[in-house]
């Protein structure tokens, strides 16, 4: 008897963990949720204050594994993701295309340090890459975390080693702070990115 209380005792123990790891999985992903769409209206009101692009922005969460798809695209005028895709971070000091800091990147400011940059850029030219499709996107800081942008040419471009779809566990290959997508991502993003004007790219770890 006291040996099958014992089980019992277990096996309620045992389905009363796995319910709450479900709460915390389900409560998680709402936030990540709610987290996207107050950073979108974050980035409207930028962008209207700014006098940016009032159709789309491209949000970054750094936050998420480099493995999974964290970049987005907003449209502002549908007020919903429409868009979202593969991108890297920089790599620092270690070698490129590598996957060393695929849950914990750095981030840096400083000319020649190959890691990518917090904050809001503006999207500017389109121009010839010597990556992927042969297009890039000049990025211009405009925050203190990123204002060397140009000066570094951080661009936004796509990468023949870049996945389409998501590798998870394993990482991203990282870059020299460019935030690189994949060949087909990047044909996507220049389609709806070659006819706007002054659109809003926001990287962000939080």
């Amino acid at each position: 008897m006291a040996q099958s209380r014992k089980t019992i005792l277990m096996k309620t123990m045992v389905i009363g963990l796995s319910l709450l790891l479900l709460f915390q999985v389900f409560k998680s992903e709402k936030n990540v949720a709610i987290s996207l769409e107050e950073r979108a209206l974050q980035a409207k009101t930028f962008c209207t204050k700014e006098g940016m692009n009032q159709n789309y922005a491209i949000l970054i969460d750094m936050s998420i594994h480099s493995g999974k798809k964290r970049l987005f695209v907003w449209d502002f005028n549908q007020n919903k993701m429409i868009k979202k895709g593969m991108c890297s971070h920089g790599s620092g000091p270690k070698s490129w295309s590598n996957d060393d800091s695929k849950i914990n990147p750095r981030f840096s400011n400083v000319v020649n340090s190959h890691y990518s940059s917090l904050g809001k850029y503006k999207i500017g030219k389109r121009g010839w890459s010597n990556f992927g499709i042969h297009v890039n996107y000049k990025l211009h800081g405009l925050d203190s975390s990123n204002s060397n942008a140009y000066k570094r040419i951080i661009v936004l471009h796509s990468w023949n080693i870049m996945p389409h779809e998501e590798v998870y566990p394993k990482g991203a290959p990282e870059s020299w702070g460019c935030p690189a997508v994949s060949n087909t991502f990047m044909h996507e993003l220049d389609s709806l990115l070659r006819p706007e004007k002054d659109v809003l790219l926001w990287i962000y770890n939080d």
